[in-house]
């Protein structure tokens, strides 16, 4: 069952997604921390932010809504008060979810949390509007997202810790996205995102959500993820983590065919705290069951 992923070995292919698993310590009397593949935290920026007003999340077909507006108590108070903690869990790998309004503040995220042990590796949010540069969220400008990725990547790589960028998928070709950040030597890419939504309440004819938009979740964007999985493994080789909408074994199968070596469960997490341990249970049992002897062979393994 275990992977690497830009170099940090996993138990197991199967982690828990940012946003959905608070800062991890949370979990810790419902999960065993240190027997899942590793957990992304919460978004932490640069100063604590209060997020969007309710209500900001809300459930659709199939899936889930959300503008929680990246709501964290800031980086340093996660090293000072949440990180001591998840240092004393033998075995927990954590990923450090960071994003900023400007490359400054996602470099200064990156520099605190460099100074400061357990942290496994970093998952830099390129969803956010650039509002150095008109509001355009890096996540969809090719030239903002490879300077963006390369400045964070060489933050990083002053504590030796590796890059991941988490990709935006409201864009025509994510494929060229995940390249741009190969480019910029990042060590692995994640998507996909949420999708940007609206739902509507018919009765007082206003949105359902206070923000107006929100992000997409859930099994209703699986099929469109996996699509994206498969076209960034044609266009990158480093490794990609895929996302969206799993909720049982078979699922993350999908995303490891389509060129995945890891995945990431969210939403799922809502409906079933334990759903990390169990996704990972249900893939071993399913390798065992079709005789694939390690998970990794599965990683680009579509027949096309």
């Amino acid at each position: 069952m275990r992977v690497t992923v830009a170099g940090v070995e996993l138990r197991s292919p199967v982690i828990a997604a940012s946003g959905t698993f608070g800062y991890g310590v949370e979990f810790e009397e419902i999960v065993a921390l240190g027997k899942i593949g590793a957990f992304v935290t919460k978004g932490l920026s640069r100063e604590p932010m209060a997020g969007n007003p309710a209500p900001r999340v809300i459930e659709t077909a199939a899936g889930m809504m959300n503008a929680i507006g990246l709501q964290n108590m800031g980086v340093r108070a996660f090293v000072e008060e949440k990180l001591p903690k998840l240092r004393a869990i033998p075995g927990a790998v954590v990923i450090a979810n960071v994003f900023g309004y400007t490359m400054d503040d996602c470099a200064e995220v990156i520099e605190v949390l460099n100074d400061a042990e357990g942290v496994a590796m970093y998952e830099l949010n390129a969803s956010c509007p650039n509002t150095a540069h008109g509001g355009m969220s890096f996540g969809v400008d090719p030239d903002a997202l490879y300077w963006l990725s390369k400045r964070c990547r060489e933050v990083a790589d002053k504590a030796g810790r590796p890059l991941m960028v988490k990709l935006s998928p409201n864009v025509t070709d994510i494929g060229l996205m995940a390249k741009v950040s190969a480019d910029a030597g990042v060590g692995a890419v994640s998507l996909v995102n949420t999708f940007v939504s609206l739902s509507i309440d018919v009765e007082t004819r206003r949105p359902r959500i206070a923000n107006v938009t929100g992000g997409l979740s859930g099994p209703a964007i699986k099929p469109i993820a996996v699509r994206m999985v498969h076209e960034v493994a044609k266009a990158v080789s480093i490794p990609i983590v895929g996302m969206g909408g799993i909720t049982k074994a078979e699922d993350a199968v999908e995303f490891m065919l389509a060129g995945a070596t890891a995945v990431q469960v969210g939403t799922a997490s809502y409906a079933d705290p334990r759903a990390v341990e169990n996704i990972a249970s249900g893939l071993k049992k399913w390798c065992a069951g079709h005789q694939v002897s390690e998970v990794r062979s599965l990683t680009r393994g579509l027949r096309v």
